[in-house]
């Protein structure tokens, strides 16, 4: 069936208009003004949906580059799985995510790739692709490189911290950046200065200081901040494309605003709970294990940088760092912040959560809302404009909004596989109301439409320098 998005309010990156979308198959094949009579004309012959979107907002299907969904950490997994998690993304109007495969210290990118897909592969219900974590970089990991970007995994995740587990050192790093530049890829990281927090945490936990106001302080502003200008400065010698996972802090971005003096161009993302929350709910004992996530939380003086930020042009992506722990799991950091399973459900609550506090209350325009919530991860990370556009040709992930619809959010109603919310009770203007993922109705009238297994592997394009 074709289906026909009639006098809705269709806003990309860099339009917005009154006017009509046209579906046919899985992809758009018109947009404009008065689409009735190409729809007649319609070429496969079959009948077509009309959906009336008069008042509605007709935006591109979500992209959130960074989630963590079914992934072994600190002894336990996180809770949301490929199939729970990327459902919870479609109700909250994201139609594509990217997970991150992490590679074990000691074994080969392949391996790691091969469990990943064993997870997601037949059970997604959104779309995916994947970042590759490189933890254990030698001779035999930069073999496997061209392999990976040829199977369309483009971006090479890092980390500067967690030591003995997933981080790397600076020479890893020079020699990572400097193979994947030499592949077409992008190097992510996770950049905080792990010897520093590995210190910090071992004096307060030596002080018995336990509660997960610690899992703050040990990790301060400087950490962040020496790390992204560290991983600016190795990115610009090598001339690799470089990405800042989940930046949180002014002193963060400030070292990125020092590379753009040498006319460097560094990726920044940041996360929707980082323009939104603040450390202080670190001060609720240890219902502040609800927020423990690394980097954490920061001041109310790093969220207007932030939003800044995003105006500036310096922040290019919103996105979740979703990793989920139920409660119980939470609780095995009781005694002890530095056992606190790390990372906090937000999937299914970007798109509205941005919008409300974003749009509505006139920190960003509409455009400025698709563009760091769709298209610029779309074209970091080689998908635009298969996705995070509307536009004929592209994929038909669209989402109708309903702009002044308002509601609450809480954990009894959410989808995500936890069993509380980091925004109980938040009341927000702006809701989900129809998603189309691959020109099929996915979510309508509060229900899932398409089961296990329909979400599909998006194989990405090697990546630029620039968007």
């Amino acid at each position: 069936m074709s289906l026909l998005i009639k006098n809705g309010r269709i806003v990309t990156a860099t339009d917005d208009f009154v006017g009509d979308v046209l579906v046919e198959g899985e992809t758009v094949s018109a947009v404009g003004r008065s689409l009735d009579g190409v729809a007649e004309r319609s070429p496969d012959g079959k009948a077509v949906r009309v959906i009336d979107a008069t008042g509605l907002l007709v935006i591109p299907g979500g992209v959130d580059p960074h989630v963590h969904l079914d992934m072994p950490f600190m002894g336990t997994f996180s809770s949301d799985t490929h199939e729970t998690g990327t459902r919870a993304a479609l109700f909250g109007g994201t139609t594509m995510v990217i997970d991150f495969v992490l590679q074990r210290q000691g074994h080969s990118l392949k391996e790691a790739l091969a469990e990943w897909n064993g997870r997601a592969a037949g059970t997604a219900v959104g779309d995916y692709g994947f970042h590759m974590a490189v933890t254990d970089y030698n001779d035999g990991t930069k073999a496997e490189i061209a392999e990976m970007v040829e199977q369309g995994i483009t971006s090479f995740k890092t980390f500067m911290a967690y030591k003995g587990a997933l981080m790397i050192d600076d020479r890893q790093m020079t020699a990572l950046m400097q193979e994947v530049k030499k592949q077409g890829g992008v190097v992510t990281v996770h950049a905080t200065n792990g010897d520093m927090i590995d210190y910090l945490i071992a004096k307060h936990r030596a002080e018995g200081k336990l509660s997960p106001l610690y899992h703050y302080l040990s990790q301060p502003e400087v950490t962040e901040a020496e790390a992204s200008g560290r991983f600016a400065d190795i990115a610009n010698y090598t001339g690799c494309p470089g990405y800042i996972v989940h930046l949180t802090c002014e002193g963060a971005l400030n070292a990125v605003r020092n590379a753009t003096r040498r006319n460097q161009k560094v990726f920044v993302e940041t996360c929707i709970q980082y323009l939104l929350l603040d450390a202080s709910l670190y001060e609720k004992d240890f219902d502040g294990a609800r927020w423990v996530m690394s980097p954490p939380l920061r001041q109310r003086k790093d969220q207007e940088t932030l939003w800044a930020g995003i105006n500036q042009g310096l922040v290019n992506v919103v996105a979740t760092d979703h990793c989920p722990f139920m409660w119980k799991q939470k609780l095995m950091g009781e005694k002890d912040f530095s056992r606190i399973p790390n990372g906090h459900p937000a999937i299914e609550n970007r798109m509205e959560l941005l919008y409300s506090e974003g749009v509505q209350k006139g920190r960003i325009s509409l455009n400025k809302y698709v563009e760091v919530a769709c298209t610029n991860p779309a074209k970091i990370f080689g998908m635009f404009p298969r996705k995070g556009t509307i536009a004929p040709g592209s994929d038909a992930d669209i989402v109708l909004f309903d702009p002044a619809a308002r509601h609450t959010i809480t954990a009894a109603s959410h989808h995500m596989n936890v069993d509380y919310s980091a925004y109980e009770g938040w009341e927000l203007t702006g809701q989900v109301k129809t998603v189309l993922l691959r020109g099929t109705v996915a979510i309508e009238n509060g229900r899932c439409l398409v089961g296990k297994g329909y979400g599909k592997f998006i194989p990405r394009a090697k990546v630029r320098g620039f968007i």
